[in-house]
């Protein structure tokens, strides 16, 4: 699919059909999150994939607060990656004699790009299920028990997952989502040329 194309047909779905997603796909999803741009080619993110009904029900498990979330159609979504940061790995890496941040100071990153750079690799598989004919969706997690990930998959504590992305093939949503009730902002609103 033409990229231009790919950009302005990425939406976030959150309905999902049950049928599994070709392995190749999955595969093409993945190489595009490990081809993202990496602070000082630090590459401390990892992604943890769950692939159907059996490893996805574990996740919604860990990150289920109760009540209606998620929502069914949400969790017939074959493919989940959970995006994990390493902090440890940047401030190893930036300590490293190319960069001679020994203090391994917290301060000297203003913005913590462990997370910039897991964000990057999520936007990178987002475009990629769009290319694929899938549709996926970034959702923020809020456990109940923030270390349930980490004890239920083995995930090393130094990791923090940064959100998670469900891929699938889209299925008609009955819920109305903020998308298709607020306008997108025009370009004018939003880029400031020369200055604000």
């Amino acid at each position: 699919m033409e990229f231009g194309r790919v950009v302005r047909r990425r939406r976030m779905v959150r309905t999902f059909h049950d049928r599994p997603i070709a392995p190749g796909a999955v595969g093409r999803i993945l190489e595009a999150g490990r081809r993202a741009p990496s602070a000082g080619f630090t590459q401390g993110v990892a992604f943890l994939v769950l692939e159907g009904p059996e490893e996805t029900a574990g996740f919604w498990r860990c990150v289920s607060s109760g009540g209606d979330w998620p929502r069914p159609g949400l969790r017939r979504a074959p493919l989940v990656v959970v995006p994990l940061a390493s902090k440890q790995a940047y401030l190893d890496r930036y300590a490293e004699p190319d960069k001679g941040w020994t203090d391994r100071d917290e301060a000297r990153w203003p913005v913590p790009f462990w997370i910039v750079d897991a964000a990057f690799a999520s936007m990178l598989m987002l475009l990629t299920a769009v290319d694929e004919g899938l549709g996926a969706l970034f959702l923020g997690l809020d456990p109940p028990d923030p270390l349930a990930l980490h004890a239920t998959y083995g995930v090393p504590r130094q990791f923090q997952a940064i959100g998670a992305i469900a891929v699938g093939h889209p299925a008609p949503d009955p819920v109305v989502s903020s998308a298709r009730t607020r306008p997108r902002r025009p370009v004018e609103e939003i880029v400031h040329r020369g200055r604000w």
